[in-house]
């Protein structure tokens, strides 16, 4: 989809996400200068700032960063952004996720040179954009259940993130009761089956068959609200889009996904998809980790994993156990040093499946450094850094040479998350653990990999979650019997080769949970059946069933006692 720039003034224009594709277009548009008003790392397949800005720069363009949380407009960030403007030449192309922020802070500093709300508010509407909350002027209203909120946008269910959890929850909803009116907040146009992302690395998945539009996939009956949020207002029963529209809910569920904080690992976004430098934890460059792993034939192949929590915890051995595959095949293997920095202290953290993947660690002579942290890269000079501790005990910092990298950023729950009152001290959402309700908010929920359960945070454990969140919701109004209770399951496929898999499935605690029974598929030895799930059956089970509220293979306890 080309890009689309909203002319807001002769100076002055916003859109969506600019990508380093689209520098080409602003050129031939005129636009002189570019404000990214995004922060790095909202979005899967978003482009760094660094990546926009070295195309931008080699096109003539200068650029300023005025990043700002969605919904949090402070003084400061219009002064920055005043600032920055003042500085520019124009045109002027400023963008974020949906253009909402950028067109808001725009009007703000508007105002404050003397221009009347009306005349930003109409221009604004012009470009499809309602900045009335913003502006802090008084909707039309009408009153329900006490409250003053404006009907059409009340709802009895609120559901914040349109991914693999949000969506399978609407639809478990759905499944159960069509008398509920509810929304899903989301700005994404695009839904990603991310645990194809390793097999698309791997050659073996095509990158096209891992995305499909999101329009597609909101279940029918249930409203689409194409928005980012801004925050949350849980004492007021109301979630703030990203221009401080008031969505309001008697119930709220919180699954707005994970942040991937690239900026974690200093001069990693400066080397992104360049320099021998790749990571299957996003869309566009799962295809450029397979281009690096296919075409070596000799030197040194470097896989990274953070401290926890992160998504998919054995996805960085699984993309050294398929590049490992490939170059034995190709007869190369012993050409090439494999190593693999973990910052945790063992391989698996569930002992019983550590035995199995030994035996490929082995196979692909790679060498294990637990307790390394990648602190920096400099791909230039192809080289990582890792902090470790000596004999003493005392924090030392290593480096190694590379030929390729693959990294694993360190992970976070999402900023408008981690500064709202759901958070726990870490930033994670506080559920209890069993119920996934939330310890203060007694009409909020949390499922998939923003809320703190001690889980694993995989697809699998969203699958399990979504039917326990809707009955438990369910419950709480009154309309069903019974409380369900998560057991912590969580499965990760760990593809240790082409053609077999170490199917790993377990609950709190690293308890044993298999699907199936041991003499058909025993999960703590590589197996062909394990492989034919992850390869044919799984993705269809996502796409068409999981997804549609088909909740195949989940079966949660369930007790008459309340929460």
């Amino acid at each position: 989809m080309s890009l689309q720039l909203i002319p807001v003034s002769e100076s002055f224009s916003v859109s969506t996400q600019v990508t380093a594709a689209d520098i080409p277009t602003l050129v031939e548009a005129g636009v002189k200068s570019l404000i990214c008003n995004r922060p790095d790392g909202e979005a899967n397949d978003q482009p760094t700032i660094t990546e926009i800005r070295t195309a931008a720069e080699g096109a003539g363009l200068k650029i300023a960063y005025v990043p700002i949380v969605s919904g949090k407009f402070t003084p400061a960030d219009v002064a920055d952004f005043s600032s920055a403007l003042s500085q520019m030449e124009a045109p002027v192309h400023a963008f974020c996720r949906t253009g909402t922020r950028s067109i808001t802070l725009w009007s703000l500093h508007q105002r404050a040179q003397g221009v009347a709300d009306d005349e930003l508010l109409e221009r604004a509407k012009a470009c499809g954009y309602d900045l009335t909350d913003a502006l802090g002027s008084a909707p039309v209203v009408e009153s329900r259940a006490d409250e003053t909120i404006k009907a059409k946008d009340y709802y009895d269910v609120l559901i914040v993130g349109a991914g693999a959890a949000g969506i399978s929850v609407a639809s478990s909803l759905m499944s159960r009761t069509q008398a509920l009116s509810i929304a899903i907040i989301d700005p994404a146009e695009v839904h990603y089956y991310q645990p194809g992302w390793t097999m698309v690395g791997g050659g073996i998945f095509r990158q096209a068959d891992t995305v499909k539009t999101m329009a597609s996939l909101i279940p029918e009956g249930v409203r689409w609200i194409k928005a980012a949020v801004g925050n949350f207002e849980p004492d007021n029963n109301r979630v703030l889009l990203e221009d401080s529209h008031p969505i309001h809910y008697d119930r709220l569920i919180v699954a707005p996904g994970i942040k991937l904080d690239w900026h974690g690992i200093d001069g990693l976004v400066e080397t992104l998809g360049r320099n021998g430098v790749t990571s299957n934890y996003r869309y566009d460059l799962a295809p450029y980790t397979w281009e690096l792993v296919s075409s070596l034939q000799e030197g040194k192949a470097l896989f990274t994993q953070p401290p926890m929590p992160i998504k998919c915890a054995g996805a960085p051995q699984k993309a050294l156990y398929l590049s490992g595959d490939h170059w034995r095949r190709r007869g190369v293997l012993n050409n090439i040093d494999i190593s693999f920095f973990n910052a945790g202290p063992v391989l698996f953290g569930v002992k019983e499946y550590v035995p199995a993947l030994m035996e490929y660690i082995e196979r692909y002579q790679a060498t294990l450094n637990f307790g390394h942290r990648l602190t920096r890269i400099d791909g230039e000079s192809k080289t990582a850094w890792f902090a470790t501790q000596d004999d003493n005990g005392d924090t030392v910092e290593v480096s190694s040479d590379f030929d390729m990298i693959h990294v694993c950023p360190p992970q976070t729950a999402p900023d408008f998350v981690r500064q709202s009152p759901l958070a726990d001290d870490a930033g994670w959402i506080d559920v209890d653990q069993n119920t996934l309700q939330h310890k203060r908010y007694a009409n909020i929920w949390s499922l998939g990999d923003a809320m703190n359960a001690p889980n694993a945070k995989t697809a699998a454990a969203a699958r399990m979650q979504a039917p326990i969140v809707a009955n438990n919701l369910l419950h709480d109004m009154d309309r069903v019997s019974g409380v369900a209770h998560y057991n912590g399951y969580g499965s990760c496929p760990l593809t240790v080769e082409r053609g077999k898999i170490v199917l790993a499935e377990f609950g709190y605690g690293g308890k044993l949970l298999p699907s199936f029974p041991r003499w058909l598929l025993n999960g703590q030895r590589p197996t062909r059946l394990a492989w034919i799930l992850k390869e044919q059956i799984l993705p269809p089970i996502y796409w068409k069933a999981m997804l549609k509220g088909k909740e195949w293979m989940v079966n949660p306890e369930r007790s008459k006692a309340d929460a």
